[in-house]
């Protein structure tokens, strides 16, 4: 198989709210002699002037398309516990997810009536320790719009790859799923950094501190106070994302070869 090179890299911080335009950013970034800089973040609202989900929704889809040498990081689950989900493929479950669940709330009640009313987690959420199960009052909607209005219209279109359940194209974008809080607890730099006081800019920064003091990461001049900022640490989280995408590189080869079988249904949290 011909090798692929990637150079260009977005991380997302998602959100299936109906105004999601508002509240999903975007970081992205280039690899320069093996390191990732992120010379922009912003909302998608402030690069395309909606807050409107399905049109932020389209528009993503569409920044992920033009990704042909990229890797995109979205932040949401790309799929459910695997005796929930009916199929042993998971393109299939993604395909026909619209029409398996038709709207959010649907899609919520029946994961817990197959769950018999408990939440239950991937093997990915379990191992990477992620906050949420997929269906979680505090995620279910990004999981669904999520699936349903970014992951299964590429899918069906054949216009990506998603790893670890299908293999690379070269030419086609890679596309996976990343969890901010996953990165920062394995790399020991977690901590309270959502809020409005002192303290939590303060936080914000040190976790940027240390992310580019391990040469994790550069950051262009302009792009940090928009981190230090955003008090939701959204904007943060979106770094955050393109750096596991760009660390996901160094993982994808051998989860495609020898990936456990529940990732290549449930899908794989790289971090």
């Amino acid at each position: 198989m011909e090798k692929q090179s990637y150079n260009n890299i977005i991380g997302v911080d998602f959100s299936g709210g109906r105004n999601a335009g508002d509240k999903i950013w975007v970081s992205r970034g280039k690899i320069e002699n093996g390191v990732l800089h992120v010379y922009s973040c912003d909302r998608m609202s402030e690069l395309h002037g909606s807050k409107n989900r399905e049109i932020a929704l389209t528009h993503l889809r569409e920044m992920i398309l033009s990704l042909e040498d990229g890797v995109a990081g979205l932040d949401f689950p790309f799929s459910i516990p695997r005796e929930l989900i009916g199929h042993s493929r998971w393109d299939l479950f993604a395909k026909q997810f619209g029409e398996s669940y038709p709207d959010e709330h649907y899609f919520r009640r029946r994961c817990f009536a197959k769950a018999r009313n408990k939440e239950l987690k991937r093997l990915t959420d379990s191992e990477m320790r992620t906050p949420f199960c997929p269906y979680n009052l505090r995620l279910y909607r990004q999981t669904y719009f999520g699936i349903r209005d970014v992951l299964a219209p590429l899918v069906t279109e054949d216009r990506v790859c998603v790893a670890p359940m299908q293999m690379i194209v070269p030419g086609k974008p890679l596309v996976v799923e990343i969890c901010p809080a996953s990165t920062l607890k394995l790399l020991k730099l977690y901590n309270q950094y959502k809020g409005k006081a002192p303290e939590h800019r303060r936080e914000r920064a040190a976790i940027l501190d240390g992310l580019e003091s391990r040469r994790l990461v550069t950051i262009d001049a302009k792009v940090r106070p928009k981190l230090l900022k955003d008090t939701e640490g959204d904007a943060l989280d979106s770094v955050v994302a393109a750096l596991a995408a760009f660390r996901a590189l160094g993982q994808i080869e051998g989860k495609l070869d020898s990936a456990h079988a529940e990732y290549l249904v449930e899908g794989f949290v790289y971090a």
